[in-house]
C-alpha cells in the first residue's frame, strides 16, 4: 500500500498523505508538485551538468543528432539512468515503509555508486539542492522523520525517491517524471555543444520515448541486486571531463 493525495487532490504541504491501493495514481495536487519539481526552473543546477556528454562531443563520439540519442539510449538503458531509477523506487518504498534504516543504507549505496568524482559532484549536489529547496518551499513532517537519521551526501535519485513519498506521490509517475526531467537535461547539453536545433531535441526527446518508459518499467521491478551497467565509453568520458581543457560544464 502507497500513500497518494485524498481523493479530492487538495492537500497541502504538512499534511498527513492519505492512504491507497495504487502506485500510479495521483491526484492533481500531487501532480501539482511533481510537474515543480521536475521541472528544469526547480533550481537544482541541473543546467551546469553534462553527465560527461561534453567530453563525447569533444572526442567526436556524438557529432549529430543521430549519434546524441545512441548514446543518451545507452546511458538511460544501461547506465546511470537505469542504476539512478532503482535507488529512486527503493528509496521511496522505504519511506513509505517507515523503513528509515534500509533508506540509510540505499542512500549511503546511491552517493559511492559513482564512476568519477564529477559524477559524485553532480548527483549528491543535485540531491542537496533538491532536498533544501523542498524544506524550505515543501517541508512536511513525513519528510522530517525520513531525514532525521540520514547522514552524509544524499544521491539526487535519492532525494527525489524521498521528497515524492513524503509528499504521498506514487511511485511509478515519480520515477517516470525523473528520468524525462534527466534525459531532458542531457539532451539540452547536447543542444548546446554540437550544437544542434530546438527541433532536433524534440526529435529525440519523442525517439526516445519508449526507452524511458521501459526503463522505468523495468525499475519498477528491479532489486538492488540488478544494479549494473555496461557503458565504459559513457563513464571513461565522465573521467576524462576532469581533466579537459576547456569545459562549459561541470561533469
Amino acid at each position: 500500500m502507497l500513500m497518494t493525495m485524498g481523493s479530492s487532490g487538495r492537500g497541502k504541504p504538512g499534511e498527513a498523505p492519505v492512504a491507497v491501493d495504487s502506485e500510479t495514481e495521483a491526484g492533481p495536487a500531487a501532480l501539482y508538485r511533481l510537474m515543480t519539481w521536475m521541472s528544469p526552473s526547480f533550481p537544482v543546477g541541473a543546467f551546469a551538468y553534462s553527465s560527461g556528454i561534453e567530453w563525447a562531443i569533444e572526442a567526436g563520439d556524438i557529432v549529430d543528432a543521430a549519434s546524441l540519442r545512441d548514446w543518451l539510449n545507452a546511458m538511460l538503458t544501461g547506465g546511470s539512468g537505469f542504476c539512478d531509477s532503482i535507488f529512486l523506487v527503493h528509496a521511496h518504498r522505504s519511506v513509505v515503509a517507515g523503513d528509515y534504516a534500509s533508506l540509510a543504507d540505499i542512500a549511503e549505496l546511491a552517493a559511492a555508486y559513482v564512476t568519477s568524482r564529477e559524477r559524485q559532484l553532480e548527483t549528491t549536489a543535485q540531491g542537496r539542492a533538491f532536498l533544501d529547496i523542498a524544506r524550505t518551499a515543501w517541508n512536511c513532517s513525513a519528510l522530517d522523520a525520513a531525514l532525521a537519521n540520514l547522514k552524509g551526501s544524499i544521491a539526487y535519485p535519492v532525494a527525489v525517491g524521498i521528497v515524492s513519498a513524503a509528499h504521498g506521490l506514487p511511485v511509478a509517475p515519480s520515477l517516470h517524471a525523473f528520468l524525462h526531467a534527466i534525459v531532458s537535461n542531457w539532451i539540452s547539453a547536447g543542444l548546446r555543444l554540437v550544437p544542434l536545433g530546438q527541433t532536433d531535441g524534440q526529435r529525440i526527446l519523442a525517439a526516445l520515448e519508449a526507452d524511458v518508459v521501459s526503463t522505468g518499467d523495468r525499475a519498477l521491478c528491479a532489486t538492488l541486486d540488478d544494479l549494473g551497467g555496461a557503458t565504459f565509453r559513457a563513464d571513461l568520458a565522465s573521467m576524462r571531463h576532469e581533466t579537459q581543457y576547456t569545459r562549459l560544464f561541470r561533469s
